[in-house]
């Protein structure tokens, strides 16, 4: 039997997040930058074959799970997921991710995204990159009723670098792969910065994601403003004022809730910019995770040697979207 196999990337928001949120989008335009990158979630998944008496479903993350109903799944996304498909066969699931999970990147969506491309290519469903995005989202806000924005999951389905656009529950996505000299610079300046941190992110947004309207109106507004001026410098612009806008929006992210930032994050960002970052940002919802940080190369050394015991990952942007690598 044909084992599927999918890889669905993590993604890097620069600017806009917070209008991704229907509390937002339903009433205003929303617009967010955003790339992905080339690392990932692996879902690998097959028909489990009849002779397995003692179970029907086989699921494997951090722990491994062998139950005979669909029910019996503890994992809420892989249990729900089965549950919203109405899928009878046997399966055996297999997650694996290149970055630790709740740390910013995406990676709740990426993991949604690739179990239902995986899914439907394993049905021999239609599939494309908008019926995937959709789908993910309206499988997290109304099958898991979780406080989320859209922009993860249209992100991990269609990859790129991308000015991602909302208004109504619609989207467009303008990908700017032929912007490649200014992304191939803007890559070379960028460290992704692990904090050792992990957080719930749907309890960080919450503390926001449903006042944006009205409490937070003139927050996203302005945080609206800054990515309207960072699509400027990506066309015509100069990539360190890519950097040095970084740093007023996330001035501006953290007046969202207290939440978003603590102590021991003030202390990382303020070291990097004492020391010759341009601008930064914690990603995701904030509160722990990854950081990412504008540093122009000639200094990147400098600063790593001083803050040796942080990790720092390497990374490429990437024009790919879930894919299926395997079936």
């Amino acid at each position: 039997m044909n084992m599927i196999i999918t890889k669905t990337p993590y993604r890097i928001s620069f600017f806009g997040g917070g209008s991704d949120y229907p509390n937002w989008y339903n009433y205003y335009p929303g617009k967010v930058i955003s790339t992905t990158i080339n690392k990932g979630v692996y879902i690998s998944c097959r028909e489990l074959p009849n002779f397995f008496k003692k179970h029907k479903f086989r699921i494997c993350y951090s722990k491994t799970e062998e139950v005979l109903s669909v029910n019996q799944i503890k994992h809420k996304v892989f249990r729900e997921v089965l549950k919203y498909l109405k899928l009878k066969l046997g399966l055996e699931i297999h997650y694996d991710g290149e970055l630790p999970a709740r740390s910013g990147m995406g990676s709740s969506s990426s993991v949604v995204v690739g179990l239902l491309n995986a899914l439907y290519c394993l049905q021999n469903k239609d599939n494309n990159k908008k019926k995937l995005a959709k789908d993910s989202i309206f499988f997290e806000q109304k099958i898991l009723k979780e406080t989320v924005g859209i922009q993860d999951q249209i992100a991990a389905s269609y990859g790129g670098f991308n000015i991602i656009k909302f208004n109504k529950e619609n989207f467009s996505v303008n990908n700017l792969q032929k912007r490649e000299k200014f992304l191939k610079n803007l890559e070379n300046n960028l460290l992704l910065v692990y904090t050792g941190i992990t957080r719930d992110a749907q309890m960080i947004a919450s503390t926001y994601a449903n006042n944006l309207r009205y409490g937070f109106k003139n927050n996203i507004q302005n945080l609206l403003e800054i990515t309207n001026e960072a699509e400027k410098v990506l066309y015509n612009g100069i990539c360190d004022d890519f950097g040095k806008l970084l740093n007023e929006s996330w001035v501006l992210k953290k007046s969202l809730s207290k939440k978003v930032s603590n102590n021991k994050i003030n202390e990382i960002y303020d070291l990097f910019i004492k020391n010759g970052a341009l601008g930064g940002k914690m990603l995701g919802a904030g509160g722990g995770g990854f950081m990412l940080f504008y540093v122009k190369p000639n200094i990147k050394k400098k600063i790593l040697k001083k803050l040796k015991n942080l990790v720092v990952v390497p990374f490429k942007f990437d024009n790919f979207g879930s894919k299926i690598i395997s079936s």
